[in-house]
Parts: structure tokens; C-alpha cells; sequence
């Protein structure tokens, strides 16, 4: 702090699909701007953005990297994020923190999956756009098509800013066609004067004292169009497209000068918006001498150092060791040390500015899209949203005797991951971790065995069935026993009927004329929640069921809760039978985003799954197919869309609702369900 303010600072997000060059690009930047000695390569595994163990094994990105640089005076903040979508939590929570997201594509292969998924991300959240073709020194590179397609997938106010001077092993650099050399190179691939022409159009049209001078033909100082540049990238009404290779970084050098001025500082780009305590939505005021505000956006559990928590300063300054009040946890933290990270570096700062990014360590409660604020001037930012996990597996310790360890460690990389979830399923006794694919699950595990030496046993997880009923039904039951001594009796008269689906359990006692005495009642309703927890069927749990109590008779001497309680459930039982039972099983909502060429595979696919194809969206050449189907059908479905897909179909999907399973089905899932329970007991 001091030796720049928030005006001078530049907060940007490398995004875009796996294997794009994000990472190669971002240590050209660093190489280039001095930040780094030498250029850090991800096949030799010497990049300092890729420094965990798996990555480098993996020679991928699984986690979000900060960096910093400083070129021309600005200092420039970057995350480096995951390109697969695998990893995609990182990806949305390093867009929360930014101005500007920069998508990275690769001139080898085009346009992606998670290319069109953060581009749409970056879109709807209102941040400043960059493109940056990587790769242009790679084989069959086909620019002006690639162009194209940008703009048919994107929009055409993705205009190129730079072109480049030949491609494959003839690439030479970039032409900065909004400040012309005197002399082009004659193998600039595109039309200069054209593409040029197209730029000022669109720059000239967010200035109407520019445009005025541009109606009337008469020339614009460069500077002056430069100032209207800088504006139409802020406001979206510009995404300029820029060109590199990542070998030698050619073309690296022109990206962080665009970056440097002319993406919005955090004065200029995106307002944020945080609701007061009296619940008023208002702008985010950027400036020192407001009240501090910030919103974590990544944690991770460092065995080092301890639990790193990673903020943006979006308001007022942090000096000292102040205290800092969590609105989700409603209570102060006392931060020690900040500071400023570097990869796996840390570099101790004694304050922060509007538009910084932080880290702090050693606070264990604090979480992902917590705001922290001064506690005199409490505000609280809009959480995050994160896609909702869906593929799930079954674990269980190899060893004995881990149970509690395995708990508490699942729920430190819960903490450190906004995509992962961990549940015990109290129907089918299992614990169940839930992630955004196999592979990110995959890493989950591999963490688990490499940080904290647990081994684990994995199954696919049962499908939570439920059992219900169709149609009413009356049942009466006498428990009488005699034994000699004090005997047992108990009738109850019940009628059952469905409630809609989420409708649960519910009972109620129409009792009158004291058939059965009110101190009996409460033992009636267990007996009845017992059977419903355990099933009559196929020891599946029951929902969606009414019963009503309308009659019933008690011995004065005889009559106890047990008698009443046995009388109810062998009632419910014979009931239950006649009421029409059905199973239900859970349905889901799928997006499956695919290239065109898949199309009639997956519906077809989707159809023969027992699944309901509810519409189709198209981005550029990817199809999104929007269905609805049994989860059971879906259980292995990540595997076989990337067998039919070669690799370049993705999905997701959320819990939609429960819906009778066929006929022709239930039989085998009542028998399976039944040997389940045995083995549990």
C-alpha cells in the first residue's frame, strides 16, 4: 500500500477452456513485466501458477492461482483459473473478484465447452471482456474462420484490435490496428483497413462527441479515440480480440499493455451492489474514506500455514491488525497478518486499498462469498452462485476406526470447495461425496490420500427411493393378547389417503366420544411414523401420505401405548397394500452442451434413458439439450457422453422432483432394496 491507488490497479481473470494456454500466457505476462526471472512452463512443471503437487502431475490447472504484476505504473492483479469444467468453482469464484475477464482460446481448437460457459458467466455478471487467441504458432490454424466464429458465438462487438503477421512456424508478432505502424508487414493476415474502419465504428458510438466528429468525416485525435476505447471495453460495448503464441510470447507484451490501459481500473468498471442491514440495496462507494467492505472469494487449507483466506477490497482501507466483523457468522475476527500472494508465495503487506485482493491466514470461520466489513457500517454482498454438484459416490475408510477422522477432513476440502459437497444419507446409511464430475472427484480423493493419508473405498451410491400411495384406503386392526396376567389390547379404525407430492407425513385424530382415550393418541402417530420410516414395501421410507384415527376401542385394564402403538402400524400396513402403492424415484434436470454434429446421438440417447427432451439452445456450433430424467439412468451417463462424444460433451444437472417409477420396473428395485436392508443389518 502507498506506492499505487486503486486507480492504478487492474483486476483481471484468465478463463476459458482446458488446455487453451491461460497458464503459458500468464507467465509470458509475468516474464515480460519482470514479476518473474524465467518463463515458467506447465509440461516441464515449472510454472508458478500450477505449484500444487496435483497439478503438476496432472499438468493441468485444478486450482485458481493470484499473481500480481506491475507494467507502466499499473499493478495488475491475475487469476489464473481451471479451463476444465471439472474445476469450475474456482473459475466463477476468481470472476467475482475481478473487473475484467480475459478468455483464453486457442487457435488450434476453437471454440470449447467452457469456453461458451465463462464467456456467459463473465456476460450476465456485467465484467469487461478481452479475447486472446493463444497458440498462433500451432498447425492448421485457420484465423479469419476462427474470427468468425467468435463473432457468430459471441457477438459482434468482438472486434479484432490486434492481427497477426503470419501463423504456424511463420508467426512474427501482431499489428495493433488501432495504432497503425507506418509500415504493415505485408503478411498481416486480415483486412487492416477494413478491420480498423469496423473498431472506430464501434469505438466512436459510446462517444457522442466523437461520433459527431465521425459523422462529419472529420479526424479523431488517436487519444481521444483511445479514452472512448477504454469506456466501450468497460461497458461491454467493445470485447477486443487479441492474438500471441506461447513458446517465445510473442504478441505477450501488446496483451499487457492492452490490459494496463485500457481495462477498467475498479473505479471505472463494474459497480457492485450490497444490500444495508435495513436491507437497502446500494452501490458499493470506491474510495478510502469509506467504510471497509470485501468478499472472500476462494480459502484453502495450506499444511504449512494453516487456512489462507483469499478477499477483494471492494471499499475503505484495512491498516493494522483491525477487526473485522463476518456477517455470515455474525461475529468480529481480529486479523493478524495480511498478505499479498504470489502463487504459492506470500508476501506480507501492512495494508490494503480499494480493489486489492487479500489473503489472510489462521481464521478458521470464514467461507467462500463471506462479507467482511466494518462492524459499525454493516453491508452484506450477494453470495456467490456456484453450480449445484450432482455425481455422487459412496466411500467408506479402508481402515478402521477412521470414521471421525474421514468426517472432519471431508469437511476441510468442503470448506476450500463450493462445488463439493459431503452427506451421510439417513435412508441408505451411506456417506456420500457429491462433485461436478469423476475426475473432480477423483482429485477430492487423491488430496484426501496425499494430505491427510486417508484411503478410501469408493461404490456408486443406492438411489434414494421412496415409496407411496395412489388412491385412499379404510383398514381396522384389534392387537389383543392375553398371557396370563395384564394383557395387551389396542384397535384402531384408519383411513389413508395421497397428499401431493413434498406433501411428507401428516395425521390427524378425529376421535370423538372417547373411543380411544387422548393419552393413547401420541402412541398411535409413533407407531404410524415408524412403518412410514422403515417402508411396507421394500424398507424404502414413505411419503406423501395422510392418515386420519376415526375409531377405535380400549380395555380399561389391558389397553397400554405399546398395544396402541403395534394396533396402528399392522392397521397402516393392511391399508398401505390397498391404497394402490407405488415407488417413486427421483428425477433430475440435465443440460447436456454438445457440438452440433451430436445432436441426434444424445436425443436419441436421452429418449432410450426413459428421458424427456424439454428444449434445445444453440451458442455458435455447441447445442445445449435440455431434458428431464430418471437419476437411476444417469448414474454412469459422464463416461458414456464422453465415449459418444470423443471428449467434447459436458453436463450438468440438479434434483427436480420424484415421480412414480414403471410397473415393469419396480419389481427388481423392491428385491434389490430388500437384500440392501439385509446387508445393513
Amino acid at each position: 500500500m502507498g506506492q499505487y491507488e486503486t486507480k492504478d490497479i487492474r483486476n483481471v481473470a484468465f478463463v476459458g477452456h482446458g488446455a487453451s494456454g491461460k497458464t503459458s500466457l500468464v507467465e509470458g505476462i509475468l516474464f515480460k513485466s519482470g514479476a518473474t526471472k524465467r518463463l515458467g512452463r506447465v509440461d516441464d512443471g515449472t510454472s508458478i501458477s500450477d505449484f500444487d503437487a496435483e497439478e503438476k502431475e496432472r499438468k493441468t490447472t485444478i486450482d485458481s492461482s493470484i499473481l500480481h504484476c506491475n507494467w507502466r505504473g499499473r499493478e495488475i492483479n491475475i487469476i489464473d483459473t481451471p479451463g476444465y469444467p471439472d474445476f469450475i468453482g474456482n473459475a466463477i469464484g476468481a470472476l467475482s473478484a475481478v473487473e475484467t475477464a480475459i478468455v483464453a482460446i486457442a487457435a488450434t481448437s476453437g471454440i470449447q465447452v467452457n469456453t461458451q460457459k465463462m464467456w456467459n458467466i463473465a456476460r450476465d455478471a456485467g465484467l469487461a471482456r478481452m479475447i486472446v487467441i493463444t497458440k498462433m504458432d500451432g498447425e492448421n490454424i485457420d484465423f479469419l474462420s476462427l474470427l468468425d466464429s467468435i463473432q457468430n458465438a459471441f457477438g459482434p462487438e468482438c472486434l479484432p484490435l490486434m492481427l497477426p503477421v503470419g501463423h504456424g512456424a511463420g508467426f512474427k508478432g501482431v499489428v495493433d490496428i488501432l495504432d497503425l505502424p507506418d509500415e504493415v508487414p505485408g503478411d498481416v493476415i486480415g483486412d487492416v483497413n477494413g478491420s480498423r474502419e469496423k473498431l472506430i465504428e464501434a469505438i466512436v458510438s459510446v462517444c457522442d462527441e466523437q461520433l459527431e466528429k465521425y459523422l462529419e468525416g472529420r479526424e479523431i485525435e488517436i487519444e481521444k479515440l483511445k479514452g472512448c476505447f477504454s469506456t466501450a471495453i468497460a461497458s461491454g460495448g467493445i470485447v477486443p480480440i487479441l492474438c500471441c503464441e506461447n513458446k517465445e510470447s510473442m504478441g505477450v507484451e501488446e496483451i499487457v499493455d492492452v490490459i494496463a490501459r485500457f481495462t477498467p481500473s475498479p473505479e471505472k468498471g463494474l459497480a457492485r451492489m450490497c444490500v444495508s442491514i435495513e436491507g437497502e440495496e446500494k452501490e458499493v462507494e470506491v474510495s478510502k474514506s469509506a467504510s471497509f467492505s470485501a468478499q472472500v472469494f476462494k480459502t484453502i487449507t495450506d499444511p504449512f500455514v494453516g487456512k489462507l483466506s483469499f478477499f477483494r477490497v471492494f471499499s475503505g482501507m484495512l491498516e493494522g491488525h483491525p477487526e473485522i466483523y463476518n456477517v455470515r457468522a455474525k461475529k468480529n475476527e481480529k486479523i493478524g497478518h495480511m498478505f499479498k500472494t504470489f502463487g504459492k508465495e506470500q508476501q506480507e503487506i501492512k495494508g490494503a486499498i480499494p480493489g486489492d485482493i487479500v489473503t489472510i491466514s489462521k481464521v478458521e470461520d470464514i467461507s467462500v462469498s463471506d462479507t467482511l466489513c466494518d462492524p459499525h457500517a454493516i453491508v452484506k454482498f450477494r453470495d456467490i452462485k456456484f453450480p449445484n454438484p450432482m455425481v455422487s459416490l459412496a466411500i467408506k475408510p479402508k481402515s478402521r476406526g477412521a470414521e471421525q477422522k474421514i468426517s472432519e477432513t471431508l469437511n476441510r476440502l468442503v470448506a476450500e470447495d463450493s462445488t463439493f459437497r459431503v452427506s451421510r444419507d439417513v435412508q441408505t446409511h451411506e456417506l456420500v461425496i457429491t462433485g461436478i464430475s469423476n475426475l473432480h472427484l477423483d482429485v477430492i480423493l487423491s488430496r484426501l490420500k496425499s494430505r491427510f493419508d486417508i484411503d478410501v473405498e469408493t461404490s456408486q451410491p443406492k438411489i434414494p427411493y421412496k415409496e407411496t400411495i395412489t388412491s385412499t384406503a379404510s383398514s381396522q386392526y384389534k392387537h389383543k393378547k392375553q398371557t396370563g396376567g395384564r394383557g395387551q389390547y389396542g384397535e384402531v379404525y384408519l383411513r389413508i389417503e395421497p397428499l401431493e407430492r413434498g406433501g411428507g407425513f401428516e395425521f390427524v385424530s378425529e376421535i370423538v366420544g372417547g373411543s380411544i382415550p387422548s393419552q393413547y393418541v401420541p402412541a398411535v402417530e409413533k407407531g404410524l411414523r415408524e412403518i412410514i420410516a422403515k417402508g411396507v414395501l421394500s424398507n424404502i421410507p414413505i411419503v406423501d401420505v395422510k392418515v386420519a384415527l376415526y375409531d377405535g376401542s380400549f380395555h380399561n385394564v389391558d389397553s397400554s401405548e405399546a398395544a396402541f402403538k403395534i394396533a396402528a402400524s399392522k392397521a397402516f400396513n393392511l391399508a398401505f397394500k390397498d391404497a394402490k402403492p407405488v415407488l417413486l424415484e427421483p428425477v433430475v434436470n440435465i443440460e447436456v452442451t454438445i457440438p452440433s454434429e451430436f445432436m441426434g446421438e444424445i436425443t436419441g440417447n436421452l429418449s432410450s434413458r426413459r428421458g424427456r427432451v424439454q428444449g434445445v439452445d444453440s451458442y455458435g456450433d455447441l447445442q445445449v439439450v435440455q431434458a428431464s430424467i430418471p437419476m437411476d439412468e444417469v448414474k454412469n451417463y459422464e463416461t458414456e457422453l464422453k465415449s459418444m462424444t470423443s471428449g467434447r460433451g459436458s453436463y450438468t444437472m440438479e434434483l427436480s422432483h420424484y415421480d412414480i417409477v414403471p410397473s415393469h420396473l419396480t419389481q427388481a428395485i423392491i428385491v434389490q432394496a430388500k437384500k440392501g436392508a439385509e446387508n445393513v443389518d
